[in-house]
């Protein structure tokens, strides 16, 4: 049997409000089983967001939950992994086409995306925000890479990233010189105003360059 794989166009979608005066775009990848919208709540959530225009860039792959049939998305699965990989690197690209300077910021899932969308661009990002999700293997393997200042934040209670997934990725960012903060706050794999202040306080120290 042979597997072919058509190239074709889709239509993403993505949320923006805008800043009369931005200091930036602070662009938001969701997490698994989550929309733009979800993405967009959290990011109008961090203090001082107001001041930056905000994004949340929706993953191409749309499902049903099962029940009661709510359409959530997801940003790719095993199978051809390396073909998503590369159709949302180019998804991300052109959403971001005008836009600089840039933060990244990921959740659950949504945290390999924003790795991969602030390193594969041709303009440098200006940070990463990394919330319960891990750093990719295809980017942890690519030492061509410049790196922004990268902020993780991990719960108390967190299940998914914790232990081994997350030494493995502070041992990685020490060894290769970048910049970086480790939050560890109370909660679970979830957002809280504590690790949003964190947020708030890590977007003051790129926006000023410091």
């Amino acid at each position: 049997m042979d597997v072919v794989n058509p190239v074709v166009s889709v239509h993403g979608r993505v949320l923006v409000e805008r800043s009369s005066d931005p200091i930036g775009l602070l662009v938001g990848f969701h997490g698994y089983a989550q929309l733009a919208e979800d993405m967009l709540e959290q990011l109008n959530q961090i203090p001082g967001a107001d001041r930056w225009t905000r994004m949340s860039i929706q993953a191409l792959h749309p499902f049903y939950t099962r029940g009661d049939s709510k359409v959530v998305a997801s940003w790719m699965t095993r199978q051809d992994r390396d073909l998503a990989i590369a159709d949302n690197i180019a998804y991300v690209q052109t959403a971001l086409k005008g836009f600089s300077p840039c933060v990244f910021v990921g959740f659950s899932q949504g945290a390999a995306m924003a790795y991969r969308g602030a390193l594969r661009r041709s303009s440098p990002a200006a940070g990463i925000v990394a919330l319960a999700g891990d750093i990719p293997p295809d980017v942890k393997q690519d030492s061509s890479l410049t790196w922004p200042p990268v902020l993780i934040g991990v719960g108390d209670h967190e299940e998914w990233y914790a232990g081994e997934k997350l030494e493995s990725d502070v041992a990685f960012l020490r060894a290769h010189g970048v910049r970086h903060d480790l939050v560890r706050f109370t909660g679970g794999h979830e957002w809280t105003d504590e690790f949003r202040s964190a947020v708030a306080q890590f977007l003051k120290r790129v926006s000023v360059g410091d």
